[in-house]
């Protein structure tokens, strides 16, 4: 039997994970696999074919791969400071022959302004570290601590550096925690990142939401729109139509 040539990306202890849309993501179970989180985000951001993009803390880079499946932007970026998320994330996208298209880069969040220049992005996403302090359980395992838990770069960290990185009108897509909406707002409006969209997001009906989608603009006007609840399970097991539609799977 022929080897199949892209084999040699994988290394022991990854997998291959096929995101049903004809694109692929090697993940390490035992450090940090990407979440529903990552794949609300691309559905919810609004991005042209030709506008250039950088996603802050790409982890296994799951959010550039599923905007370029998406046919959303044209050149985008995924910064990621641990060195073997990075790597992996790299491999990911010569697994899916995205070279052209996707670049991955080690690098630091609270210094992508020194990294890239200022105003140099269109558009910026962000899957960040939701918690503070104790808020939670810290991860024993320091990939998955680093990607939930403010370690390495705050909030502030992200939208500060987001803003420099911004060019002028440019848009910043965040997935969030709901408990934290009113300090993310707070700091949006801080560095002059209008909040302009959001959607709440529900586990079930008849549940408090867990996830906040936001659209903020640079040097916009105050105006913000809320779109319609986003509901993820009819029943157990059972997504909604909306959720099958954001995973392309109907």
């Amino acid at each position: 039997m022929a080897k199949n040539p892209q084999s040699d990306l994988v290394q022991p202890n990854e997998r291959v994970d096929d995101l049903q849309n004809g694109f692929y993501v090697i993940q390490n179970p035992e450090k940090f696999c990407f979440g529903m989180d990552a794949v609300l985000l691309s559905g919810f951001a609004n991005i042209r074919k030709n506008e250039t993009v950088l996603d802050m803390g790409t982890g296994t880079g799951i959010i550039p791969i599923l905007l370029k499946s998406k046919g959303k932007g044209g050149h985008l970026t995924g910064l990621e400071i641990q060195e073997e998320c990075a790597d992996m994330a790299r491999r990911s996208v010569r697994y899916n022959s995205l070279e052209s298209d996707i670049d991955i880069i080690c690098g630091d969040i609270k210094e992508a302004a020194a990294t890239f220049g200022a105003a140099s992005f269109d558009v910026v996403t962000s899957n960040p570290p939701y918690m503070i302090g104790q808020h939670g359980i810290q991860n024993p395992y320091m990939a998955k601590a680093i990607a939930r838990h403010e370690i390495l770069c705050t909030l502030e960290d992200v939208v500060s550096q987001a803003a420099n990185v911004l060019k002028d009108r440019g848009r910043f897509f965040m997935v969030h925690r709901p408990f934290r909406l009113a300090e993310i707002f707070q700091v949006l409006m801080k560095y002059k990142l209008e909040p302009k969209r959001m959607q709440l997001v529900y586990p079930y009906v008849n549940k408090e939401p867990n996830m906040v989608l936001i659209e903020a603009r640079k040097g916009c006007n105050s105006r913000i729109s809320v779109e319609p609840p986003l509901i993820v399970y009819e029943k157990p097991g059972t997504y909604t139509k909306e959720i099958l539609e954001i995973y392309e799977m109907i």
